[in-house]
């Protein structure tokens, strides 16, 4: 059985992430912004630095961390402010390098961190202009601190979803004109469940996974690197 820090567990993908891990026997350590989805063993902002630090010494010895902090905004460049721009960082990237931060620190037998990243930080998709960069700024996040922190033994590695039926993306999914063009999108022809995710980060986070570095593991149904045949 082995210990894992979840942060941001009350996420759709964090609830299906503890689910998986519950029910293989392994023991949780999770935190949340507040208790309107989850009862955390915490509460926190990923984005403070300190925070983060201080609820990886509340989990104590663990074998893995991961961050489901995140946010979604559709809209090009020039329509965005600089408000709305430094929300998406704040919350994809800088609660990514607060993880990785805090792990440097207090992860002194190694162990696995897993971040989340985006089919969109891999493919060009129009009108996701923020969140691509916050997202591709996590693939450098993870590349860089895979090979800084192996000396001890600590493993980065990402996922990057495609797009996956959450609450976070019910405005997309729930409309059926959206829903439609997102599925034809997606080469496999669905959109992603949580659990589709949940199942690749429990393959990281696993210590039998130990010689898995500095990787991002596309789970997108085929969106960043394949484009399905045009139906007649």
């Amino acid at each position: 059985m082995a210990k894992y820090l979840i942060i941001a567990a009350g996420s759709g993908i964090g609830q299906a992430t503890c689910a998986l891990l519950k029910d293989a026997g392994h023991q949780l350590f999770t935190t949340a912004r507040d208790n309107s989805k989850i009862t955390p063993d915490a509460t926190l902002d990923a984005t403070d630095f300190d925070a983060v630090d201080q609820v990886f010494q509340q989990a104590g010895d663990i074998d893995g961390v991961v961050n489901l902090s995140g946010s979604l905004l559709l809209r090009s460049a020039h329509l965005t402010s600089k408000e709305q721009y430094q929300s998406v960082i704040d919350a994809s990237l800088t609660t990514a390098f607060a993880t990785v931060r805090a792990a440097g620190k207090n992860m002194k037998n190694g162990g696995s961190v897993v971040l989340i990243s985006s089919a969109a930080a891999m493919a060009g998709l129009a009108n996701h202009d923020a969140i691509a960069a916050a997202k591709a700024g996590i693939i450098g996040l993870t590349l860089s601190a895979a090979a800084t922190y192996a000396p001890q033994n600590i493993r980065v590695n990402a996922v990057a979803p495609g797009l996956t039926e959450t609450p976070l993306t019910a405005s997309i999914t729930g409309n059926a004109t959206s829903r439609a063009f997102s599925e034809a999108m997606h080469a496999l022809g669905r959109l992603g469940k949580p659990e589709d995710i949940a199942r690749a980060i429990m393959f990281l986070l696993d210590p039998l996974n130990n010689w898995i570095t500095g990787q991002v593991l596309a789970v997108d149904g085929g969106l960043s690197h394949i484009r399905p045949k045009i139906k007649a």
